[in-house]
C-alpha cells in the first residue's frame, strides 16, 4: 500500500477494537489501547503516518509521559500497525532500566492500609470498606472483583478468568463471615457481590473515586490510595511469609515471574538496613 493511504481513521481504529475484543483482550487494554491511537490521530491531523512525524511524536511522549507510560503507548501502536500490515512503521520503545528498589512515595503500608479501612467503617461505608478487604487479602485485580460472587463466598474460593486464563483464587474464612452478612443484609442471592444501585458489577472507576474520598480521613497520601496498590500490599506480604516467588505468580495470575519480581522489590531503607548488618566495615 503507498504510504499517502496509510491514515489512522475512526474506522481503522473500530476495526482495530474489534480485534482486541476477539482475542479477548481486557477492556482495561483496550481503552488504553484506544486512547493511545486516538492522541497519534490527533497528532497526525488527518495526514499519512510517516516515520518522521512517528519520531516527533515520541520525542513529545517523553516529554510529557513518564517512561513506562510512552512504552506502553508506543506498544498499543507498533500492535495496531501490525495489525494493520504497516510493520515498517514500528517504533523503537525506550530502554528502561529496571529499579532494584520500590518508590517508597507511593508505597501504601500495612498500618495506612488498616487506617483506610477504618476510615471507610466510619463513614458508613460498609461497601467500599468489604471492597478493601477483598482485594487486598486475596490479591486479586480490580478488574477480577465482579468473580466475587454469592457462591464464591459460599464455596470459598472464586474462579476467576482475565486475559484467557482460569486460576482459584481462595477467600479467606475471616473474609467470608463479613462478606456472608454484608450478603444477607443486601439480600443478594446470586452474582457480584459487590454491585452499583442497578445492579452492574463496580468497577474500577467508582472504586478509584470512593478510595481518594477517605484519603483524608484516613491521614493517608492520595498518590498511595488506588486499588492495584492493595494488590501489590498483598504480594509484599505473601513474599515476606512465604518466599516463594512462584508460588506467588501463580497466585496473581502472572505470566512471567519477572513481572512479580516487580511486586516483591524491597524498599530502598531496607537493602540499606541489611548492608548494615553485614558488618563488612571493619575500622572505626
Amino acid at each position: 500500500m503507498p504510504y499517502e493511504h496509510c491514515l489512522i481513521t475512526e474506522r481503522e481504529i473500530a476495526q482495530y477494537v474489534g480485534e482486541l475484543r476477539e482475542r479477548e483482550r481486557s477492556e482495561t487494554t483496550i481503552c488504553k489501547y484506544k486512547h493511545s491511537l486516538l492522541e497519534l490521530s490527533e497528532y497526525l491531523g488527518g495526514q499519512p503516518i510517516s516515520k518522521v512525524k512517528l519520531i516527533e511524536w515520541k520525542e513529545i511522549l517523553c516529554k510529557t509521559y513518564a517512561p513506562a507510560t510512552v512504552n506502553l503507548m508506543l506498544t498499543a501502536i507498533n500492535c495496531f500497525f501490525q495489525f494493520m500490515g504497516w510493520s515498517e512503521f514500528k517504533i523503537r520503545l525506550l530502554r528502561i532500566q529496571r529499579s532494584l528498589f520500590r518508590c517508597e512515595d507511593r508505597e501504601l503500608s500495612q498500618c495506612e492500609y488498616a487506617r483506610l479501612v477504618r476510615a471507610a467503617e466510619w463513614e458508613g461505608k460498609e461497601r467500599l470498606s468489604l471492597i478493601l478487604q477483598t482485594i487486598c487479602s486475596t490479591g486479586i485485580r480490580v478488574s477480577e472483583l465482579k468473580f466475587v460472587t454469592v457462591e464464591a463466598v459460599h464455596t470459598g474460593r472464586a474462579e476467576v478468568c482475565n486475559k484467557g486464563k482460569r486460576r482459584t483464587v481462595f477467600l479467606p474464612e475471616r473474609l467470608c463471615r463479613l462478606l456472608k452478612k454484608y450478603i444477607e443484609k443486601q439480600k443478594n442471592t446470586a452474582g457480584a457481590v459487590f454491585v452499583t444501585r442497578t445492579g452492574k458489577p463496580m468497577d474500577r472507576s467508582n472504586i478509584w473515586r470512593e478510595m481518594k474520598a477517605l484519603c483524608k480521613r484516613a491521614g493517608v497520601k492520595p498518590e498511595k490510595v488506588f486499588p492495584h496498590n492493595l494488590r501489590h500490599l498483598f504480594a509484599r506480604t505473601f513474599y515476606t511469609l512465604e518466599k516463594d516467588l512462584s508460588r506467588l505468580a501463580d497466585i496473581l495470575g502472572h505470566s512471567s515471574i519477572s513481572t512479580t519480581r516487580i511486586y516483591t522489590a524491597e524498599s530502598g531503607k531496607i537493602h540499606q538496613k541489611q548492608i548494615e548488618r553485614m558488618g563488612l566495615v571493619i575500622t572505626t
